[in-house]
C-alpha cells in the first residue's frame, strides 16, 4: 500500500511546515473570526495583568492557562464552523448541531476562565 502524498513526512522539516501551518492557522483566525479577535483583545492584558496580580506563581499559570484555554476552544470552534460551512451554508440540523456544540464548548471555556480568576483572586 502506497502513502498518501498528502500524508506528512518525519524529521525537521515536517516541524518546521507544521509551525507555518500553525502561523496560517492563527493569521486565519484573526482575519476571518470577530469572536477570536475579540477574545484576543480581552485576554492579551488579562494575561499581562495576570503577571501582576496573582498572588502567587501558580495563580498566576492559572489565570493565563485559563485565558489561553479561552483561545484553543474559540480556535477548535472556528474550525467546527468553517469546516460546516464549507460543506453547507443552507440550513441542515446536523451541521446545526455542530456549531451550537462549539458554541457551547466555548462558553464553558469562558465560565471557566471567569471561575478560575474569581478563586485566583479571592482573598
Amino acid at each position: 500500500m502506497s502513502d498518501s502524498p498528502f500524508k506528512s513526512r518525519g524529521g525537521l522539516q515536517r516541524v518546521f511546515k507544521a509551525f507555518g501551518y500553525s502561523l496560517a492557522g492563527l493569521r486565519a483566525a484573526v482575519r476571518h473570526e470577530a469572536a477570536f479577535r475579540q477574545e484576543l483583545a480581552l485576554g492579551g492584558p488579562m494575561i499581562v495583568l495576570a503577571l501582576f496580580i496573582a498572588p502567587s506563581r501558580w495563580a498566576a499559570l492559572a489565570m493565563i492557562a485559563s485565558v489561553l484555554g479561552v483561545w484553543i476552544v474559540e480556535l477548535l470552534n472556528s474550525a467546527i464552523e468553517a469546516l460546516a460551512d464549507a460543506q453547507s451554508t443552507a440550513h441542515h440540523p446536523l451541521l446545526g448541531r455542530a456549531k451550537d456544540l462549539g458554541s457551547a464548548a466555548v462558553m464553558i471555556s469562558l465560565a471557566l476562565a471567569v471561575a478560575t480568576w474569581v478563586v485566583a483572586l479571592w482573598p
